[in-house]
């Protein structure tokens, strides 16, 4: 059986592909592109009504570890490891947002964002068992997706991570 879904693609642009899924993975896969991208693609949401809007964009504030305060605009849809690497912010992500490292450690400043983030997955929670300076709003960049609600977030870069695969490594985006 032949399904369409949307894949993603450079800086969250989507498209069109076919593929051809057995029942019981288009059940899981749709769940966990619900999950990651907060997107839908059942009818009720208005994507059939041919709603193709332009993604709006939200401005994020890093501050390094220096103090340095790096406001950058932020794509809605993008995580914010994506957003640091895109704007040139030293964080890390040894991993490449695939959640099995905690390079990417981030410290939501306001609590008042940190409770509009979604709850951090068990693997998530993991990962920040290995972080270093943990904190009660410690997150993981890549699992921060830039949403409407985050206006005006406020990420604190930790003064260090702990990259166990190779110590001072800082990888390039792709």
């Amino acid at each position: 059986m032949s399904r369409s879904r949307y894949t993603q693609r450079h800086c969250c642009q989507y498209q069109w592909s076919t593929l051809e899924l057995l029942p019981e993975t288009r059940a899981f896969q749709g769940s966990i592109f619900q999950k990651h991208h907060g997107f839908s693609t059942s009818a009720s949401d208005g994507a059939s009504a041919g709603a193709d809007e332009e993604k709006g964009t939200i401005p994020v504030t890093f501050v390094s570890k220096d103090g340095e305060e790096i406001p950058i605009q932020v794509p809605i849809g993008m995580s914010m490891l994506e957003a640091a690497h895109e704007n040139d912010i030293e964080l890390e992500g040894a991993c490449e947002g695939s959640l099995a490292c905690s390079t990417c450690h981030v410290i939501v400043m306001d609590m008042e964002y940190y409770n509009k983030l979604e709850d951090p997955a068990d693997e998530e929670n993991d990962m920040l068992d290995l972080a270093f300076g943990l904190t009660e709003t410690s997150r993981l960049g890549c699992q921060i997706v830039a949403s409407p609600e985050l206006d005006g977030i406020r990420l604190a870069i930790p003064a260090a991570t702990r990259n166990f695969s190779v110590d001072g490594y800082v990888p390039k985006p792709h």
